[in-house]
């Protein structure tokens, strides 16, 4: 369930990627058809009004052929006006009668079409939330959201593990187009983050407009999932601390992050350039983690074939000046520069 802005709870639910078909252009159309169904009945019975006998004065006049049109075609059939003329009744029997199956066929279809289709997203929701396991959360589709899913699928994740959650359906509507499932919901809600395999999720990422609705949407993802990677983006330096405390391994101070760039770009562009490369992967150098080789154990980070930037261990990251007098152990892992 969502709230509104008024505190109500509506429903949230799973958008998976299609091609959307407004549901109101569909209705629309097959409203059309059935109006020239309708329109070709009567213009039928208006061309050939001798041949039709009214019960009430004998007489038939236009509107009495609309009137007929409208009950032949939706079968009612009352029998008050009828055909007696041989023209009349060939005309009813060849044109009249495959256009009133024509009329209920439209009926009939559109309305078993939306119990298919709800039958069929049914059935496509429960098939996704089975296989969903072990896939990234981006809650928040905004600058920051669509920043990180674009580097994760630079990194070489398929768009297939990366679900949306954002309270906008405009949003999520964006991200289907994107090709991505998509949950309309407020991240802050436990069942909203259910629906989105919160807790069998390896990653959860963090991009709010807001850094105490961040602090909150970071407190509900620890509790549903101890041992994801949450990575949380906030506006100002001074809301870290309760973001961590929250359960975030990681925080990014957005504003903090593109001053520095701003000041690193304005001294030196060609430093900003290298940075941005490092973003990106399989594009010139790659900045990444891996686990330590067998025939790195013991030995000092600096005697890898790669450029070793920094040492992880027991969650802590040992920076480079310090990384270089360690000796690696097997359980550690290495940040490093690699040339694809």
């Amino acid at each position: 369930m969502i709230a509104d802005m008024n505190g109500h709870d509506q429903e949230a639910g799973v958008r998976l990627p299609h091609i959307a078909v407004s549901p109101l252009r569909a209705v629309l159309k097959r409203v059309l058809y059935a109006g020239v169904a309708l329109g070709v009945v009567f213009l039928l019975v208006a061309l050939d009004l001798d041949g039709y006998r009214d019960s009430y004065d004998g007489k038939v006049s236009l509107l009495d052929a609309l009137y007929y049109a409208t009950v032949s075609v939706s079968t009612t059939g009352y029998g008050d006006i009828t055909p007696v003329t041989p023209a009349a009744r060939l005309i009813n029997i060849v044109a009249v009668t495959p256009l009133r199956i024509v009329f209920l066929v439209i009926l009939v279809g559109t309305t078993l079409e939306v119990l298919t289709q709800r039958t069929r997203d049914q059935i496509l929701n429960k098939r996704w939330r089975a296989g969903l396991r072990d896939h990234t959360v981006i809650i928040g589709y905004g600058t920051k959201g669509r920043s990180a899913i674009r580097t994760l699928i630079e990194n070489g994740r398929t768009k297939d593990t990366i679900v949306v959650v954002d309270p906008s359906p405009a949003a999520v509507e964006e991200a289907n187009s994107d090709g991505l499932a998509g949950i309309v919901g407020d991240g802050t809600r436990s069942n909203v983050l259910t629906r989105a395999g919160a807790r069998v999720a390896s990653e959860i990422i963090i991009a709010t407009r807001r850094d105490d609705t961040t602090a909150l949407v970071t407190l509900t993802t620890r509790q549903l999932n101890a041992k994801a990677t949450i990575v949380a983006a906030v506006r100002e330096a001074e809301n870290e601390p309760l973001v961590r405390q929250s359960g975030a391994n990681v925080v990014i101070t957005s504003s903090d992050a593109a001053g520095r760039m701003l000041g690193v770009a304005t001294q030196s562009p060609a430093v900003s350039a290298l940075i941005e490369d490092f973003l990106v992967y399989g594009r010139g150098l790659d900045l990444y983690e891996r686990g330590v080789k067998p025939e790195e154990v013991g030995r000092n980070p600096r005697e890898s074939a790669e450029v070793v930037v920094a040492v992880v261990r027991d969650g802590k990251v040992i920076p480079y000046a310090d990384a270089a007098v360690a000796k690696l152990e097997q359980a550690d892992r290495l940040v490093v520069i690699h040339v694809p």
